[in-house]
């Protein structure tokens, strides 16, 4: 599930905190145990694909076995039990089936130096076909959350999430992202205004990937008995047949939506360009070692360059059926032979009948641990190296893949993800990018949140203020714009309008754990003491076991000042 990859925090956490504190200044109990909780009814999903198998039953039936198909369901119809002890943070996990409920409890001793920690968590809904791995969602408060643990089935065990294997304590949880949702289900809601991980209802109707997603909306067919329009990918233009697979299948090191737009919102038949511009890095253009990254791989590969836009993904794989272990090297070698037709091929290393062991090489990931990817840069002596791999060219600009187009705006919104990697180089010329954008008229939420955080760390507060108050008169919950112009306000001496602008922020997403503490504080500064409790006990239902939450509420200390309200609780 790509949003490991995957949501969009605060821009500027740990800074927005060091900010308030040196501007203003900046436990409950180190105890965290939760009683344990009645199961919460869970809404069923939909199938309204049965109605296809009236008329496509082999298709329907062969689909239903896929990866695809399986992409996520109700926690209980997808349960994959066990239990774990992550050694790092020394918390004990465990996923199980109690009164007809699925349920994960996290466990740690009291003679642990972290302190102990104790609670559950009902699952909801299952993320994952299981083909590689599967989380589960569950919901806070109204919010919806993806856990901090993940099932990997190469390992057949339980393990923290990517990005989480080093982690000293509990992570907080994800919260869930329609754009993430989009690969994995079907008939995804659109988040509310109000707060990014809340949805009217569920957070998807359709469990998997159904056939609207390939092929749009059937009720004209379905009203014509089958003679209305449906979009059916391989009549589609190049292009557009393309994106039915690479809206799923293409990740790069930075994807930057156009104007008002999302992946979620991409239907059956469109053009991914006219959503999003992906881009990599030059020396590493046609990386196969990220887990979504097959198309990009390809683009590179021997075989594409030869065949052009003759070859598509569904040159070698039929969407509508996964071949069985058994079947799968004679399935893909069959697939070779078709286009490599020259007599001296069906004989061609006949002792291994497996094509892709030479020439598809299986990867370790870049950004899902314990996970591998075959690399789809199919040549005919891939280097095994993969550090090797991608050492063509010195420079290391950013580049569309694909040839989507890209002006400043774009170029400047990648390198701006760059540079929340620590990159100065990427974020100078982020800032300029940016800002010639702006100057030629581009004003979207998105360009002016990048461009008050560069502004804002460049020594540019007044023209950063002015950047985020015309993100927040469009987007009045942006989590990144919030915090971010908090710390102005906070470092300028407005502290009711940094109150303002944190409450709004940790109601919409709770896990901001930072920017709440530096709420507490100033409402215990203020003596709003009983403000400052509600707060507290939000982020503690969210993230129970963060250690700078922990921190304050033991001993009242935020940075390097204080102000405990351990004598009002």
């Amino acid at each position: 599930m790509r949003r490991y990859a995957p949501t969009r925090r605060s821009i500027l956490a740990a800074f927005c905190s060091l900010s308030i504190a040196a501007a203003i200044l900046c436990g409950t109990r180190a105890t965290r145990v939760h009683a344990a909780s009645q199961p919460a009814t869970v809404v069923p999903l939909a199938n309204p694909d049965k109605v296809c198998a009236s008329c496509h039953k082999v298709i329907y039936d062969r689909y239903e076995q896929t990866a695809m198909a399986r992409g996520s369901g109700v926690a209980t119809d997808g349960l994959l039990p066990g239990s774990f002890h992550d050694k790092t943070s020394g918390i004990d996990y465990s996923v199980f089936k109690r009164d007809g409920a699925a349920w994960m409890t996290y466990t740690r001793a009291a003679t642990s130096k972290q302190g102990e920690l104790s609670g559950e968590q009902q699952l909801l809904y299952y993320i994952g076909s299981g083909h590689r791995g599967r989380t589960y969602l569950m919901q806070q408060r109204g919010q919806w959350f993806e856990l901090p643990i993940n099932y990997y089935t190469r390992q057949s065990a339980w393990a923290m999430a990517p990005a989480f294997d080093n982690r000293a304590t509990m992570p907080a949880p994800l919260p869930v992202d329609p754009n993430c949702l989009h690969c994995h289900a079907t008939d995804i809601q659109p988040n509310l205004s109000t707060a990014r991980s809340r949805f009217a209802t569920v957070p998807f109707r359709q469990g998997g990937i159904g056939c609207s997603s390939c092929h749009g909306d059937p009720t004209q067919h379905l009203a014509t008995h089958g003679h209305g329009a449906i979009v059916n990918p391989a009549k589609l233009s190049v292009a557009r047949r393309d994106s039915s697979c690479i809206q799923c299948h293409l990740e790069g090191n930075a994807i930057v939506y156009r104007p008002g737009k999302s992946l979620a919102q991409f239907k059956a038949g469109d053009d991914l360009a006219d959503f999003a511009v992906y881009f990599v890095r030059s020396h590493e253009e046609g990386d196969g070692r990220r887990a979504t990254s097959q198309y990009e791989a390809l683009l590179r590969s021997a075989c594409k360059r030869s065949s052009g836009d003759k070859l598509t993904c569904t040159t070698c794989h039929d969407p509508h059926f996964d071949p069985s272990p058994a079947e799968r090297v004679q399935y893909f070698r069959a697939k070779c032979l078709a286009c490599h037709t020259a007599p001296a091929m069906k004989t061609h290393h006949s002792e291994e009948q497996d094509c892709a062991k030479c020439h598809m090489l299986s990867r370790n990931t870049t950004d899902i641990s314990h996970e591998q990817v075959t690399d789809h840069d199919i040549e005919a002596r891939p280097t095994t190296s993969a550090s090797a791999h991608f050492l063509e060219a010195a420079s290391d600009e950013l580049v569309p893949v694909g040839g989507f187009p890209a002006g400043d705006r774009e170029y400047g919104l990648a390198y701006a993800q760059e540079a929340q990697q620590g990159d100065r180089h990427a974020a100078e010329l982020a800032l300029t990018l940016l800002t010639e954008a702006a100057a030629a008229g581009a004003s979207d939420p998105e360009l002016n949140t990048r461009l008050g955080y560069l502004q804002q760390i460049s020594g540019q507060p007044e023209k950063a203020r002015a950047s985020y108050t015309v993100v927040l008169n469009a987007d009045p919950y942006e989590p990144s714009a919030l915090a971010n112009l908090a710390v102005l306000d906070a470092a300028a001496g407005r502290l009711n309008e940094a109150t303002r602008l944190l409450e709004r922020l940790v109601a919409s997403d709770p896990t901001q754990t930072a920017a709440g503490l530096n709420l507490v504080y100033i409402d215990c500064k203020l003596g709003r003491s009983v403000q400052g409790l509600t707060v507290l006990h939000q982020l503690e239902t969210a993230s129970p076991d963060d250690p700078q939450l922990r921190t304050y509420e033991r001993t009242g200390n935020l940075g390097q000042q204080h102000c405990s309200l351990a004598g009002t609780q």
